[in-house]
């Protein structure tokens, strides 16, 4: 039997799993054999306060549990785990990583918010043709958002920001619906804490948006949704104009929680985040000459994935 990998990122608002079996000619692509999330929700009740709450670490447990559950069903020879912000920065992710590792068996690698960007810049590049131009990348994470400034060859720009949708929603979803002053609350906050990419897009100029995260893919779904369009399975890569996000981010605005569940193509998991995440999409836009949003379903474990399978010199 051909090798069979396994990728876990653990993110702050979802868990990921990828399993996939590598041919026998490397130039050919890896098959998937099984690509799953799950909505854990690690950053809930405790990430603003530094610590990973009681609930929240029992279903990273539980949801670990069940990816070794797959992985052996599946056979997998070699697994690679990453942890990312809720990890790094809570006062018990240690322990939480010796209680994976001795439940599963499953090494968990906590990795620095620049080794994260670096990944989810080579995760995008497999979905995304950046052409020599500069983008700018953008993960919005439960925990962290990474921004990178790069193109199909060279990373120009990179940086962690600790403003995960988890810790937006903790700090500005005072009402719901957003008033007026939340949102200016947040963009007031955006302005102080970007101020390095601000800076950035202001020397490179990036013409394009290339987001990875769940917000772009429910922000392409939305899209999708209004066009008739099927959106249950998602491209690599898709368009997401300018007109078709403020779309959507005037109606998030406008509905209260129960309506927003309503609309075709959300996901219940993401109904209240994507608020305060579309307030931080809209910040980056008006900040730079931004022509187009550019939706990449592959980040993190992808680059991952692509790392590994590079021939080692």
């Amino acid at each position: 039997m051909h090798q069979r990998l396994a990728l876990i990122d653990m993110g702050t608002n979802t868990f990921h799993l990828l399993i996939v079996e590598l041919p026998a000619d490397r130039g050919q692509e890896p098959t998937v054999l099984l690509r799953t999330k799950v909505g854990v929700k690690l950053g809930e009740g405790g990430i603003s306060h530094g610590e990973i709450a009681p609930a929240a670490y029992a279903r990273a447990l539980h949801t670990l549990q069940a990816f070794q559950e797959e992985i052996e069903l599946h056979q997998v020879q070699q697994v690679r785990a990453t942890a990312t912000s809720a990890v790094r920065v809570a006062r018990n992710g240690p322990e939480l990583v010796k209680d994976i590792f001795e439940q599963t068996g499953i090494r968990v690698e906590v990795i620095a918010g620049a080794r994260e960007a670096e990944l989810i810049c080579l995760g995008i590049r497999q979905a995304v043709p950046l052409g020599l131009e500069p983008n700018l990348l953008m993960d919005i994470g439960g925990g962290s958002v990474e921004f990178i400034v790069a193109n199909d060859q060279q990373i120009f720009w990179k940086q962690s920001f600790e403003i995960g949708a988890q810790r937006l929603l903790d700090q500005f979803f005072r009402h719901d619906p957003l008033l007026p002053a939340d949102v200016q609350a947040q963009q007031d906050y955006l302005r102080d804490a970007l101020a390095p990419l601000l800076a950035a897009i202001d020397h490179f100029r990036p013409a394009t948006l290339v987001g990875a995260s769940g917000t772009f893919d429910t922000l392409g779904d939305l899209q999708a949704a209004r066009r008739g369009e099927d959106y249950s399975h998602q491209p690599p890569a898709r368009h997401i104009s300018l007109e078709s996000f403020h779309e959507s981010y005037q109606q998030l605005l406008r509905l209260p929680h129960a309506e927003r569940l309503q609309l075709p193509g959300m996901t219940p998991l993401r109904a209240d985040m994507i608020v305060v995440a579309c307030v931080l999409i809209d910040f980056i836009l008006r900040c730079g000459p931004f022509t187009g949003i550019t939706a990449s379903a592959y980040a993190l474990k992808e680059g991952l994935l692509f790392e590994m399978l590079l021939p080692n010199d």
